[in-house]
């Protein structure tokens, strides 16, 4: 297996998941050791393979047949080509469930029910397995059967609701962020019931069921909105990038640019009035305290924002980090890879993939000391692996691995059959 000594090594995961929120979470799992098997369809594969521009390089320095989104979540793990709407397909599938840990899909409720890759199934052949579905809505409720994408759940979840520009400012309104969250929590979720399940499998024995569900997983986002919600019947709104409870907390303009400003007591109120030079402001009894900063929030911005525009962006930077004050600059994600830190702490990674070409990626930020995360596995081409796993997991001799690909079962990938 990859990763042999990553926390996960022992750890087997037949992965039938595609596009983000499956793949996000067996990429962790691939990162911490787990020998991952990732099941695509022959030919074509994952879906977001061809979700580009930008592509992968290949080793020519052009563009390969693998969009970037793709290498963003599978990295570590190796691709199997199955047609699983065959029976043979199908067949080749329970067996390799018998020697996995987890098994983890994102198919429509009730699908792999027709191919006999359900549960009930899979568990007949592996008690012990700890099986993961993942879908928009959840196996049950009014919307089970419905399909939904990141956007959608965005809305219907409420975090549009409080995400973009006050209603009463030029350019309010309603916002998603910029980043498929939805699906990346639920992949982050996911991770964390399989871990438990595998633990709780390791005092009983017993394998089980989870039940994830995008709409869960971005409700469950809502955290001190919603309890806020809860305890004052007040619906939260939009306030743009300030904060509802904390003031100074936004982005304000410098003379050379914008700096964001997180004052989140009253200690750094102190500091950050030592750090502008307006002892004034932190004498003036309205703005001593949080709540009366929050009461006079219109004042005390226009006169924070007279203050914030007298001198650079790193100037400012320099004078509150004197002080303790958290701030920062607004990055693109040229400036974030160049930054100091991030490079310290190593957050790109390149990778040497299958063809020649080299892609990157963004590191783990599971900082495992003792079995830190496993790198030696690039995203994989689609079927890869499908010869190598086929021979080492499930003994197949290479007569029947040129059988099965020249029948259609694990496609016509001219790498598999070369290899075969």
């Amino acid at each position: 297996m990859s990763g042999a000594a990553g926390t996960l090594s022992h750890i087997r995961v037949l992965d039938l998941s595609r596009v983000l929120a499956g793949p996000w979470c067996t990429q962790n799992l691939a990162d911490l050791g787990a020998d991952v098997i990732k099941v695509e369809r022959p030919g074509t594969g994952d879906d977001t393979r061809a979700w580009g521009p930008p592509w992968i390089a290949d080793a020519t320095g052009g563009p390969s047949t693998d969009s970037t989104y793709f290498a963003s979540a599978n990295r570590g793990k190796r691709s199997i080509t199955i047609d699983i709407a065959c029976e043979e397909g199908q067949r080749l599938v329970r067996e390799l469930a018998k020697s996995s840990d987890v098994f983890i899909e994102n198919y429509k409720v009730g699908d792999l029910r027709r191919y006999g890759l359900d549960y009930e199934a899979i568990r007949a052949v592996n008690p012990g397995i700890v099986y993961c579905s993942i879908t928009g809505f959840g196996q049950d409720g009014p919307y089970a059967h419905k399909p939904g994408y990141d956007f959608v759940f965005q809305g219907l979840g409420g975090l549009m609701s409080i995400t973009g520009e006050s209603d009463d400012l030029p350019g309010g309104g309603p916002q998603k962020v910029g980043i498929a969250v939805a699906d990346v929590l639920t992949g982050m979720y996911a991770s964390v019931a399989i871990l438990a399940a595998l633990n709780r499998r390791s005092i009983s024995g017993e394998g089980q069921y989870i039940d994830m569900a995008l709409l869960d997983c971005i409700v469950a986002f809502a955290g001190n909105q919603a309890t806020g919600y809860f305890a004052t019947g007040n619906v939260p709104k939009r306030y743009g990038n300030a904060h509802a409870s904390l003031v100074p907390y936004g982005v304000f303009e410098s003379a050379d640019g914008q700096i964001v400003i997180a004052v989140g007591n009253d200690s750094q109120w102190r500091h950050y009035c030592e750090a502008v030079e307006r002892p004034d402001l932190a004498a003036d009894e309205r703005y001593k305290k949080g709540t009366g900063r929050i009461l006079g929030r219109k004042e005390l911005i226009a006169e924070l924002v007279r203050v914030m525009r007298t001198r650079s962006t790193q100037a400012w930077i320099e004078a509150l980090d004197a002080k303790g004050v958290p701030c920062g600059p607004i990055n693109d994600y040229r400036q974030v890879f160049e930054d100091p830190q991030v490079r310290h702490r190593g957050m790109r990674v390149d990778m040497s993939r299958g063809d020649g070409g080299t892609v990157g990626t963004v590191a783990s930020p599971l900082r495992l000391k003792g079995t830190p995360p496993d790198y030696s596995r690039a995203p994989p081409l689609v079927g890869e692996h499908t010869t190598e796993i086929l021979a080492e997991v499930l003994g197949k001799s290479a007569d029947e691995i040129t059988r099965l690909n020249q029948t259609g079962v694990i496609g016509c990938d001219p790498r598999a059959r070369d290899q075969a």
